[in-house]
């Protein structure tokens, strides 16, 4: 990774925005430490890129890094909120055994570029005048507290955050938190759960936490079991779906997250992967997608939502045609003519090659 100043950073940022396919480099404004397992990495976003780097409150940013010689992409929610912060924020958490996660820890310094794709997700403020409920767990809190300080900046609605960590160490932003609570509490309520003191987060409390607020939007992020007990709290109680915006990322880094069901491959489909500078042929089985299969492979593609709106696992196809099952705002349609696909819902009719960006 390579140091620059600000000019030769926004130089190098337009450029890259007519030539190297989704990623754009941008200059590390500055690193802060949270706690002791997370940082802020702030980004420097030159005014020529400003227009595609705009963004809404709880959307990400795709990463590209190069770890021990290996091409990583993970996506990090941005805590910063648009009108309100000066610069994009994403933070960073460490994951036991994390590649990424660890690298961004340890080796992003103020100064560097990066490699970063434009915002993107559909875990954003909805525009509506009921009251707004958050359930974080961990460094979930980065889209939801993005969320918290729009709503607070820009409607009236009443608003409860429930904030889950192991411990008082691990909780990110506490004194950010602390002081939207100064400010707002005639609306703002937000209740702190330590694992070490309180135990762990269970459907009860969930519904105990909502009370009357059966008519809130519900916006929920944070590690998969957290998620399953907020979310079967929310089914006790009948919530319409439509009030319910969960963010759930599996990255590599995530523990589980290896697909590991079996496939009949015994049919005539294959589709060549170029990854990391390596092609690999795969035979698919009927229906699977090409992350599916390039990851039953043993392949590492990047990737991270798999319902279409984060756009990490995109790659090109240069030969051959693929379906993709659904899209849900994660590329648009000016890449999608230029060939790339979402290689989570991409499904070959036929002999395909696709390439994922170098």
């Amino acid at each position: 990774m390579s140091s620059v100043d600000a000019q030769g950073a926004d130089q190098a940022a337009g450029a890259n925005a007519e030539s190297s396919g989704p990623y754009y480099q941008l200059r590390v404004a500055d690193v802060i430490e949270e706690t002791h397992d997370s940082k802020s990495i702030v980004l420097d976003v030159p005014d020529e890129l400003a227009g595609r780097f705009t963004y809404a409150s709880g959307q990400f940013l795709s990463f590209r890094v190069e770890v021990d010689g290996q091409r990583l992409v993970r996506c990090y929610s941005l805590a910063s909120a648009p009108g309100i912060d000066p610069a994009h924020k994403v933070t960073v958490k460490r994951v036991v055994d994390g590649r990424a996660s660890n690298w961004m820890n340890d080796a992003v310094s103020p100064g560097d570029t990066l490699e970063v794709m434009p915002p993107n997700g559909v875990f954003v403020l909805k525009q509506r005048e009921t009251p707004i409920v958050l359930f974080s767990g961990g460094s979930g809190i980065t889209p939801c507290i993005s969320i918290l300080k729009t709503a607070l900046a820009t409607t009236s609605r009443p608003i409860k955050l429930v904030y889950a960590n192991r411990d008082d160490r691990s909780v990110i932003f506490k004194d950010e938190l602390s002081k939207l609570l100064g400010e707002h509490g005639d609306r703002l309520e937000i209740t702190h759960r330590l694992d070490d003191v309180h135990g762990f987060v269970d459907a009860a409390l969930v519904v105990q936490e909502i009370g009357s607020r059966t008519d809130a939007d519900f916006y929920i992020c944070g590690p998969g079991p957290f998620m399953d007990v907020v979310e079967a709290g929310l089914a006790s109680l009948d919530i319409p779906a439509d009030q319910i915006h969960i963010e759930r990322f599996e990255s590599p880094d995530t523990p589980g997250a290896e697909a590991t069901a079996p496939v009949d491959t015994s049919g005539d489909l294959v589709v060549t992967v170029s990854l990391d500078g390596k092609e690999t042929d795969i035979p698919l089985g009927e229906g699977e997608t090409i992350l599916a299969a390039a990851r039953r492979e043993g392949l590492e593609p990047p990737f991270a939502c798999e319902e279409a709106y984060c756009g990490c696992c995109m790659a090109r196809v240069t030969e051959g045609e693929v379906e993709m099952k659904m899209n849900d705002g994660g590329i648009d349609q000016r890449q999608i003519d230029e060939g790339w696909v979402l290689t989570c819902q991409a499904v070959p009719k036929g002999k395909v090659r696709i390439e994922y960006p170098d």
